[in-house]
């Protein structure tokens, strides 16, 4: 498996304050969707600027992966000991702290450095 780039524990910690602000941006347009009805243009609006915030998340080189728009989480590709692993984060959670194998996927989450 591929990806754009793979994280340090580092440099994903310092992408997370970009990263945070376009999961609340995410998490904001999915609330307002849900009150909207199919077909609404408000609606159509906010399912474009998902797609752009999507988008955002791809090109900093990480993926969003909370498709039930509860808690906002997000996989950044890293290796740990040459094993392909996601370092993952929850928008609830104040830090980087955990991380899954690739094909365990969350709930495998495993604390970081241990």
């Amino acid at each position: 498996m591929e990806f754009k780039r793979l994280f340090t524990q580092e440099e994903a910690e310092r992408t997370l304050p970009l990263v945070r602000g376009i999961v609340g941006d995410i998490l904001a347009a999915a609330g307002r969707m849900r009150s909207l009805a199919e077909g609404d243009a408000d609606r159509a609006d906010l399912e474009s600027a998902l797609a752009e915030h999507f988008e955002e998340l791809e090109e900093i080189g990480c993926f969003y992966k909370d498709w039930s728009f509860s808690v906002g989480l997000v996989d950044f590709p890293a290796e740990i000991d040459g094993e392909p692993v996601f370092l993952c984060w929850r928008s609830d959670e104040p830090e980087l702290a955990y991380y899954h194998r690739i094909d365990e996927g969350y709930s495998g989450r495993r604390r970081l450095g241990s």
